[in-house]
């Protein structure tokens, strides 16, 4: 069994408005395509990262995401964690619930964010920010085979 690794600089990208979550979509892009990744999954990444950048801006005001390369056998991966200090989420289940907003949005970021990446993880508690790990790999596990 491997084990997975960061590999190469942290790139931090700081958001607080809305040309700062064009400015984190692109990074996702570009890093995803230096890595290899496929069109499709540069994209979904770039997308995903878009939603959570959204959502720190219009939530809590200001946030940073933190992209790293990931190394885990022959796969290449990018992993993006996202953080904020705003009022944070009450109640994560409902928050991923497709439809949810208290902004009077659609309802997808979120959920949409998380069927976008291979891996998605979301922390918070009211007045504790959130914190979202976001993880795509440029292939499919060998082990799902």
């Amino acid at each position: 069994m491997t084990e997975r690794r960061a590999i190469g600089e942290r790139v931090d990208v700081f958001v607080s408005e809305p040309s700062d979550v064009d400015w984190a979509r692109q990074r996702a892009r570009d890093l995803a395509r230096r890595e290899g990744f496929s069109e499709k999954k540069a994209v979904a990444l770039a997308t995903a990262v878009s939603e959570i950048a959204r959502n720190i801006v219009v939530h809590a005001g200001r946030g940073e995401l933190c992209f790293r390369r990931l190394i885990d056998g022959e796969r290449r991966g990018i992993v993006v964690v996202a953080h904020d200090q705003g009022p944070g989420i009450a109640d994560i289940a409902l928050a991923m619930q497709d439809g949810y907003s208290t902004k009077g949005s659609l309802g997808l970021g979120l959920s949409g964010a998380q069927r976008l990446v291979d891996e998605f993880q979301i922390e918070s508690a009211p007045g504790r920010g959130v914190t979202i790990t976001l993880t795509q790999w440029d292939k499919d596990d060998p082990a799902d085979d």
